[in-house]
């Protein structure tokens, strides 16, 4: 599988994961399959007048314990496995966290570079007409993903109200506050991922402050990630983004790099305080905990042969192959999973949408607090399965949670008709 899909992944963590935990034949065959997946082509006006034509997609994976829950990526790589994957992940992370949604995930085929906030603007309107059909508060609640935003989502919450005839905050999450969305929502991700990194050192005997931590990807997550731990004491000595990454072990100035990257379009190219290495030299640093925040797949066999980082805390969705996951077991590196890692954002887009729908808000304190004990709680689970099962990995450990809480909930409703 050296070269398998996310899709393959998915579904191999799957098969591993019931080897601990009694599910049904038949509930396990729906388990494995999405509910639904909608291709829509995106004809686009163009800034110079002409008319582009973009593919999109979006997958509904699960559905029995409650609303489809997932964001929305632009990327060049978006395929329909990707986002089968994403959905897949989506719907074992939220039962992992016991969020009453399924899971879904969207993506448009672009690169978001390229195109004029005009055009991107029209592309998420079109996208948005394109699976309206299929959204809704109680039926699928999208958000920000890989190159979506809340500027992004308050446009689709405005198309989708526009053919209702009035304002649906409550379609989206992950919008401005102005327009009903959550304080916190943006750091939320980030958020969870220094609360995990935190529980796993302290679950090691160890302690986050004074750690030297590698964080593989600079966007809204990494840099979140990396503002937080910089505040809890670490040292992250390493952060990268498409373009390279940037190195001191002594510890970069978190602040002064966001501020260059806030300068420099976003980018670290340029950064001279740092040394320049590659992406490759950051995912096999000498670290305490390595973070990949990026895309998928990026932690191959390959990387983990080489890899001299003491645990893997998943930001990303994804980044671990499924023969590299089985070579850290081998090597004794625990692994936070990405469903339990990244799930600080699902967390805070629930209270978001229980916000919406009561009319009623919260201030950040108390969302930052919920999420913190919602996180803690799942990570103490994912322990206990892992200790009391004697299950050989926390990937495996957190699956069989999320897999027995979605069966039991396809058990309970049975099979319509």
């Amino acid at each position: 599988m050296a070269d398998s899909s996310p899709l393959d992944n998915m579904l191999a963590q799957m098969e591993r994961a019931r080897e601990y935990v009694d599910i049904d034949d038949g509930i396990f065959e729906r388990l494995k399959t999405p509910e639904r997946t909608l291709t829509v082509s995106l004809p686009v006006r163009m800034d110079d007048g002409s008319v582009e034509v973009f593919e999109a997609y979006r997958c509904q994976f699960d559905s029995a314990r409650g609303p489809f829950k997932g964001g929305i990526r632009y990327h060049p790589t978006v395929s329909k496995d990707e986002v089968s994957a994403l959905a897949g992940w989506m719907t074992w992370k939220t039962a992992l966290v016991d969020l009453p949604f399924g899971g879904a995930k969207g993506g448009i085929i672009c690169e978001p570079k390229d195109l004029s906030e005009g055009e991107i603007e029209q592309l998420t309107r079109r996208y948005t007409e394109g699976i309206r059909r299929m959204i809704g508060p109680d039926i699928d609640i999208p958000a920000p993903d890989v190159n979506t935003n809340p500027r992004t989502m308050a446009w689709i919450m405005d198309t989708y109200s526009m053919y209702q005839g009035h304002a649906v905050p409550e379609v989206v999450t992950g919008k401005p506050p102005e327009i009903g969305g959550t304080d916190g929502r943006v750091e939320a991700t980030g958020r969870g991922v220094s609360i995990v990194t935190e529980e796993i050192f302290d679950y090691l005997g160890t302690h986050v402050g004074d750690a030297d931590v590698a964080i593989q990807g600079f966007g809204n997550v990494g840099s979140v990630t990396a503002q937080l731990l910089d505040e809890r004491g670490a040292n992250v000595v390493a952060v990268s983004d498409v373009g390279g990454a940037i190195y001191d072990p002594d510890g970069l100035d978190i602040t002064d790099v966001l501020d260059y990257v806030d300068d420099n379009d976003g980018r670290l190219d340029g950064y001279e305080p740092a040394e320049e290495i590659s992406n490759d030299e950051l995912l096999t640093a000498d670290v305490d905990a390595l973070i990949p925040a990026a895309i998928e797949n990026v932690i191959t066999v390959d990387v983990a042969e080489r890899m001299q980082a003491d645990v893997v805390v998943e930001a990303a969705n994804g980044p671990t192959t499924f023969d590299a996951a089985s070579v850290l077991v081998d090597r004794e590196i625990p692994v936070v999973p990405d469903i339990l890692a990244n799930a600080g954002g699902v967390i805070v887009s629930y209270l978001e949408w229980v916000q919406n729908s009561q009319q009623y808000s919260w201030e950040v304190g108390e969302v930052n607090r919920d999420l913190e004990d919602r996180l803690t709680m799942a990570f103490d689970e994912m322990l206990a399965a892992y200790e009391e099962k004697e299950i050989p990995d926390l990937r495996t450990a957190a699956y069989t949670i999320a897999l027995e809480r979605t069966a039991n909930a396809h058990n309970l409703r049975g099979l319509f008709p």
